[in-house]
């Protein structure tokens, strides 16, 4: 009887292990930071769980913060901003979306390195990308440390078959703000 018990147990963990692999494997990866340009709220080093399933299941939401391929060898992490359908623009440090003013607080933490310099330079969407409106399947994107991002002010617009997923938890360190 006892040998029945112990090979019973072997077998679910073996199975809850295989699982565990095949869910992780296709639904959520890991990732690590590289770079500032989302601190304070993600530093250099961070170790991320990012769900690739979710954006299967429904759209990409203002303000998530995502990871996505930025080209054929960098995948980038950002906060998206708009979303389509979208007329962005700022204005002395102030987030316009649809005619609407938008508060940040994830940029509260942040320092101005001089008196009076705006943390986000003043745009709009048309000067950036040359269009008005973000068009469908596309996202507009920025770093939260907006002096030291390379995001759609730079690099345009992001196709949404290019998101890897959005950030679901930072576990390492374990300590700190997310």
């Amino acid at each position: 009887m006892e040998e029945k018990k112990s090979s019973f147990k072997i077998r679910n963990i073996l199975a809850v292990f295989i699982i565990s692999l095949v869910v992780r494997a296709f639904f959520f990866t890991n990732y690590v930071v590289d770079g500032q340009s989302m601190e304070p709220y993600l530093g250099e080093g961070n170790k991320l769980i990012v769900d690739q399933v979710v954006y299967q299941l429904s759209s990409v939401k203002r303000f998530d913060v995502i990871v996505f391929h930025a080209n054929r060898k960098d995948d980038y992490v950002k906060r998206v901003i708009g979303i389509p359908g979208d007329v962005i623009s700022y204005q002395d440090d102030k987030l316009i979306i649809n005619e609407k003013e938008y508060s940040e607080p994830y940029l509260e933490k942040i320092e101005h390195p001089f008196l009076g310099q705006h943390l986000t330079g003043d745009f709009t969407l048309k000067e950036l990308t040359g269009v008005e409106r973000i068009p469908e399947g596309k996202v507009f994107v920025l770093g939260d440390n907006r002096l030291k991002s390379m995001d759609s002010r730079h690099i345009g617009l992001i196709s949404i078959d290019r998101i890897i997923g959005k950030v679901d938890l930072k576990y390492w360190p374990l300590l700190g703000s997310f």
